[in-house]
């Protein structure tokens, strides 16, 4: 028997694909999924599954310790909207936790949730070994080369959404003929660059990046098949997102997509 991990997993392909990884490296992985976000394909792959909601904090330690998980990792996106609900939703490990916290941004309230989970035996660490087969080089991954339009926007809107992303805003960021179109807020990547293409037509430039100081439990941002699909469907013109600190996943899926709509997709070093 290999040693066990908890996975709290959101949306997303990234947590089926960390299980994997997981199983590669001999763990044996109990799984809680957020109920409404988290793939079923889950419950078939883990040692042990529970649905929980985000809501019900003490749920995910109870599971956790019966299945004698003292340590975890998180992986997927949340949706950061849940713990706005009001108090009668949540359980009272949560509805305490959020009572104490002042600045409500997602991360302050991820980090509270890490503390949480620390004060009750179980350690929340780094997901980025579970991940290593999707982080890329920088350069240039599809087939489409970049007009020097397309690299002034980019130019133009890298240290922008970098300073969104360390204040906690938003890490991703559209942008056309050097203006600002949409900037990422609750609602999450691909419905910003949809909202983005409503604004501003065909010929968008996107911008993700990791925040300065990230820290990877709480947040490894990614791009993926469906931030292409949501990039095509906007009439995009390119990607650029931080090479080395974010994942990439279906890359070849991707990428053929890409080329196919001549999307250019870059990674890029900071």
């Amino acid at each position: 028997m290999g040693e066990r991990i908890g996975l709290i997993a959101g949306a997303g392909e990234s947590p089926l694909l960390a299980l994997e990884e997981a199983a590669r490296l001999g763990l044996e992985c109990v799984v809680a999924g957020i109920r409404g976000e988290a793939q079923a394909d889950l419950k078939t792959r883990a040692v042990a599954f529970e649905w929980v909601g985000l809501t019900e904090l003490d749920k995910v330690v109870s599971f956790f310790k019966a299945h004698s998980v003292r340590r975890a990792v998180m992986a997927g996106a949340i949706d950061p909207k849940a713990v706005l609900q009001p108090k009668e939703t949540m359980d009272d490990a949560l509805f305490q936790l959020i009572a104490q916290i002042r600045d409500k941004t997602p991360s302050r309230l991820i980090q509270s949730l890490i503390d949480y989970l620390a004060a009750q035996g179980i350690a929340v660490v780094d997901p980025s070994f579970l991940l290593q087969p999707y982080f890329c080089p920088p350069g240039l991954l599809g087939s489409a080369p970049p007009t020097p339009a397309i690299l002034e926007d980019i130019e133009f809107g890298w240290e922008r959404v970098r300073r969104l992303a360390d204040e906690d805003i938003g890490q991703t960021l559209a942008v056309k003929d050097r203006a600002v179109v949409a900037v990422e807020s609750m609602e999450g990547t691909n419905e910003t660059i949809e909202r983005a293409g409503r604004l501003a037509g065909a010929g968008l430039v996107v911008i993700k990046v990791a925040r300065t100081r990230q820290d990877p439990r709480i947040d490894i941002p990614a791009v993926g098949l469906e931030t292409i699909r949501s990039l095509i469907r906007a009439r995009a013109a390119a990607l650029c997102f931080e090479a080395g600190r974010m994942p990439f996943f279906q890359k070849d899926e991707s990428l053929a997509l890409a080329d196919a709509a001549n999307l250019i997709i870059l990674a890029k070093r900071s």
